[in-house]
């Protein structure tokens, strides 16, 4: 029989010894990247209540750059992630914070930058059996789960866009399962979260982002 360090599978879908803090962490990481949208150059993980305390020897850390870099929970390159950013000319670090006793505890907020200076923020909680909520993106509240192909719309906060994103999704014949406006501000920057029942065609954003005067970015995120 082969040796198994701690990294390998421990289970069907999953490289680590821990659906929360490896999968789980996996997962956010890959939220992280397809938001992106573009070559990432510099991440730092703020890891905050039993991340902070156990991401060495849970493989969080493995896990979370596992994700920026795009692999799957159960991708076995998770064991040397580290190796591979580097060679990617990644940067990354990992700090120990307290983000309030509002978070789940196994949270980590993810800040990257990518080569053309753009510069993204989540927040995302591992709640079990990897599963995920994300609950910021760039300081806006929000909620998804990624459980769902997700359709995530930044678009200005007028009248017209809601009507202008649910018509385009019918008109590609999707089913709506869950969706959500979030914002700050009335009249300012809003996101739109439509998770569906359905694995959403390229066209639908296309159709979205046809809308300039409304919709400013639109992007999947598919599990």
């Amino acid at each position: 029989m082969s040796d198994y360090s701690i990294f390998d599978v421990v289970g069907p879908n999953m490289i680590g010894p821990s659906s929360s803090h490896t999968a789980g962490a996996c997962r956010i990481g890959m939220i992280a990247h397809k938001l992106a949208k573009d070559e990432i150059n510099e991440v730092i993980f703020y890891l905050h209540g039993s991340f902070k305390e156990t991401y060495k020897g849970h493989g969080t850390d493995k896990a979370l750059v596992g994700g920026i870099l795009g692999f799957m929970p159960d991708d076995k390159r998770i064991r040397t992630s580290f190796d591979i950013a580097k060679e990617k000319g990644i940067k990354f670090e990992f700090e120990k914070v307290d983000l309030g006793s509002d978070y789940h505890s196994n949270t980590v907020k993810i800040v990257l930058k990518t080569v053309s200076n753009k510069v993204i923020s989540i927040v995302g909680s591992s709640i079990g059996g990897g599963n995920v909520k994300v609950v910021e993106i760039n300081g806006l509240k929000v909620e998804f789960s990624g459980f769902y192909p997700t359709i995530i719309v930044k678009q200005r906060d007028l009248p017209g866009a809601a009507a202008h994103i649910t018509n385009s999704i019918a008109e590609n014949k999707i089913n709506i399962a869950f969706m959500s406006i979030f914002r700050n501000e009335k009249g300012k920057i809003a996101f739109t979260v439509v998770e569906a029942d359905d694995k959403i065609p390229t066209k639908v954003i296309d159709d979205i982002k046809s809308n300039k005067d409304l919709i400013e970015d639109c992007f999947i995120v598919e599990l």
